[in-house]
């Protein structure tokens, strides 16, 4: 695989335009450095912000892109000041592989927060070489991004937690909801709403699955576990349920009324925001100040936060639903998440996809 004083080539599927197709590509890896660990790649998840990215929908895409931030591999080499990690052992990279290190973010352990973080992808690091993500055979990643599988978790269900997991624990912990008791609303059903709806039944919380159909129900209540299944049209339950949530975590990618997830809100309720929308919403502030409610939003986890929640999952038995494909059926999957036909994160099975011989 390579020595710390030689660049090592690794074949992954890049895409080349907006047009988003996925194909293979083989490019150089930076040197492995004093504190850089050289991983081979398991599996990697997809998430739909991989879609964003290679199709260019930010406006900031730069190709040849290799997409892929929900990674879990095997060291294969770490460098001469790595401390935390060691040859053979099984190890996670999220969405970030770099960041300043000193700013007020950096200081108080959410990196995820700095302003000059370095992307898994799609980004330029220190050495003004492109980064590329895990839909490759190797990464050569800082040991400040890399976190440690717990033994015995397998690496296809752990992927989905590197980026989905984290994003709703991260709220979760930083909001001081993690006691059991609570009643929590999770609205969306997708890669990150199935995610919330697991781990907040893991931390003994009521948790109610809100739809704006009730399409999902026999899967919220029969598979996932939740409690409670609300359709948001139904006005009579809506009342009835009202000022009765400790939270909601909003996973909705798209334009949608704030109000009805507001009025579910007890006294100093809090709606969390988890997906990205690049449209204004509206709400009308009564709603907020007659309970003392809070809108507010955060940004995946950091890599303490990360680690905590791969823990807890271990501890908890937190088990994502998942279905594998092989990288020849990567741009496939893409299509069918950008429709919503998956249940609820693929993982593409990278090390058996033989990415190496392509």
């Amino acid at each position: 695989m390579g020595s710390l004083k030689e660049e090592t080539k690794t074949t992954g599927w890049a895409a080349r335009d907006p047009s988003g197709l996925l194909s293979p590509y083989t490019f150089t890896l930076r040197n492995t450095g004093a504190e850089d660990v050289l991983i081979k790649v398991i599996c990697c998840g997809i998430c739909h912000t991989d879609i964003h990215q290679i199709k260019n929908d930010l406006g900031m895409s730069n190709y040849p892109m290799v997409p892929g931030h929900e990674v879990v591999g095997e060291v294969m080499e770490v460098g001469p000041e790595v401390t935390k990690f060691k040859v053979g052992e099984c190890v996670g990279v999220g969405c970030l592989v770099g960041c300043c290190g000193s700013c007020r973010p950096c200081t108080a352990e959410v990196e995820q927060y700095c302003n000059k973080k370095i992307w898994s992808y799609n980004d330029v690091y220190t050495d003004g070489r492109p980064t590329q993500g895990g839909f490759a055979g190797s990464m050569v990643v800082h040991q400040k991004f890399v976190v440690k599988i717990p033994e015995g978790m397998s690496p296809e269900q752990v992927a989905p937690l590197l980026c989905a997991g984290v994003t709703v624990y991260s709220p979760l912990n930083h909001f001081g909801l993690k006691k059991s008791g609570l009643k929590g609303g999770i609205l969306g059903l997708g890669g990150v709403g199935h995610m919330g709806v697991l781990i907040a039944k893991a931390m003994g919380h009521h948790v109610t699955v809100i739809s704006s159909s009730d399409k999902k129900k026999e899967e919220a209540l029969d598979v996932l576990g939740a409690d409670d299944y609300l359709v948001s049209s139904d006005v009579e339950r809506m009342q009835e349920l009202a000022d009765s949530f400790d939270y909601i975590i909003d996973t909705v990618p798209v334009h949608h009324p704030l109000e009805p997830s507001l009025t579910l809100l007890k006294l100093d309720g809090k709606l969390i925001l988890m997906g990205v929308i690049n449209v204004p919403l509206q709400f009308v502030s009564p709603l907020l100040m007659i309970g003392r409610k809070t809108i507010t939003g955060t940004f995946i986890g950091s890599m303490k936060e990360t680690q905590e929640m791969l823990e807890f999952c271990k501890e908890k038995g937190v088990r994502s639903t998942i279905e594998v494909v092989k990288m020849d059926y990567v741009n496939t999957a893409m299509e069918r998440l950008a429709k919503n036909d998956v249940r609820y994160r693929f993982v593409v099975d990278v090390i058996g996809s033989n990415l190496e011989n392509e």
